[in-house]
């Protein structure tokens, strides 16, 4: 396959841009991907790609190449962030029907590049080696995420690899990034709920006050974490949610605090709960009352969410490679992301990779983050990325054993 084959006429980008508008205008949030799994199944039936539904509101199909050889996934998450989109100059055309739900990060783009891609090897697929999957993922946004349910469903059997691809709003357009072994951070969310004795403000000795707990774990656990955390360790500790009382004059009954920490490496996530538990255990004996046995009291929940994503060394070499002769922005090197994707987990299963795409224009106006209320793309992007699922496709199932090396 040469670069002449993959110039996309005007029909075809009109085609992929309807797409991902169509996308963009009917969001869906995790779980809930109902009309998006319904857009997919007609989409890959009007193109003829043997398809079923899986993971709930997910999709498999797959293509069937002109001869037996390995099989190669493309995957895309589906779902929408409960955002409020903000209405711009932009996304007039084109912004969410669904009040409080928003494609806030790029998945709209995702589905349509995958789409895209697929559309062009179902009519190139005499001349393909091998056969290819297509992962239509729910959930990526909410952990535990739907990979897990997709990989039970069997989305990787028979596969041989898989590659994703995300677009970045504050990342130029077109440059294509990604790096070899650790590229993602472990996410884990957690949630410190406190429980003390409530009263009136009037009496304050009679009371155990879980909001002044919380304030001081806030204040004081990324201190203690810094401590125990080997020094040249990355991480970040964040909190989301903060909750307590209903009265303005009463000490409440108890206190919430939600967020969550990444870090590159698992053993770290562990170091990191273990000094959460320890500030708390701490707070129970600085807060407590000899005459109010019992409190303050702790409730907390880490349970592990995503895995560090790691890119295959071998696999990530070959890529950078022929991506290199193809395109002219591409950084192979690309500095690790404290990101989190649920996209680690097939990666736990076979070789692959992950790569970033940037969708960002300042001059038109397009720069702002993912998860922003402004997220957009430049849509240029997406026969971008359309060109490299393709390119890398090809390119395993003809040779596929540079990408196989051990």
């Amino acid at each position: 396959m040469n670069n002449k084959q993959l110039e996309f006429d005007e029909s075809f980008r009109s085609w992929v841009i309807a797409l991902r508008r169509w996308f963009h205008r009917y969001p869906e949030p995790s779980f809930e991907e109902r009309k998006t799994q319904q857009k997919v199944t007609e989409e890959l039936n009007g193109l003829g790609i043997e398809n079923r539904p899986a993971g709930g509101t997910g999709v498999i199909a797959t293509i069937y190449g002109g001869s037996d050889g390995k099989t190669i996934a493309l995957r895309t998450d589906m779902d929408a962030l409960r955002v409020q989109e903000a209405k711009t100059a932009l996304n007039r055309d084109y912004w969410s029907n669904n009040d409080g739900v928003m494609h806030a990060c790029g998945h709209d783009g995702h589905m349509a590049m995958v789409l895209g891609a697929a559309r062009w090897l179902q009519e190139h697929r005499d001349s393909l080696a091998g056969h290819v999957r297509l992962v239509f993922q729910p959930a990526e946004e909410v952990p535990p995420g739907g990979a897990g349910a997709m990989i039970e469903a069997g989305c990787l059997e028979g596969v041989n690899a898989i590659i994703g691809v995300h677009i970045f709003g504050n990342m130029q357009l077109g440059r294509i990034g990604f790096r070899p072994g650790p590229f993602m951070a472990s996410s884990r969310t957690f949630a410190v709920t406190i429980k003390g004795k409530p009263g009136h403000h009037m009496c304050p000795q009679d009371n155990v006050d879980p909001i002044a707990v919380v304030a001081r774990f806030i204040d004081t656990i990324q201190g203690d974490i810094r401590q125990r955390l080997n020094p040249n360790v990355r991480y970040v500790l964040g909190f989301g949610e903060v909750h307590s009382g209903m009265q303005h004059n009463q000490t409440p009954a108890e206190a919430r605090v939600v967020g969550t920490f990444r870090a590159y490496d698992v053993r770290d996530s562990e170091i990191i709960v273990s000094a959460i538990e320890a500030n708390l255990e701490g707070l129970m004996r600085a807060f407590a009352k000899s005459d109010i046995p019992g409190l303050p009291e702790y409730v907390l929940d880490a349970e592990p969410a995503y895995p560090p994503l790691v890119n295959d060394l071998a696999f990530t070499r070959r890529a950078a490679e022929v991506l290199k002769a193809h395109f002219s922005d591409v950084d192979d090197d690309m500095e690790p992301n404290l990101g989190a994707e649920d996209f680690a987990s097939y990666l736990q299963q076979v070789p692959g990779l992950f790569m970033f795409l940037g969708g960002g224009n300042p001059e038109r106006g397009i720069t702002a983050m993912n998860h922003s209320d402004r997220f957009d793309m430049d849509e240029d992007a997406l026969p971008t990325g359309i060109k490299a699922l393709l390119t890398l496709t090809c390119d395993f199932l003809k040779n596929p054993e540079p990408y196989l090396r051990k």
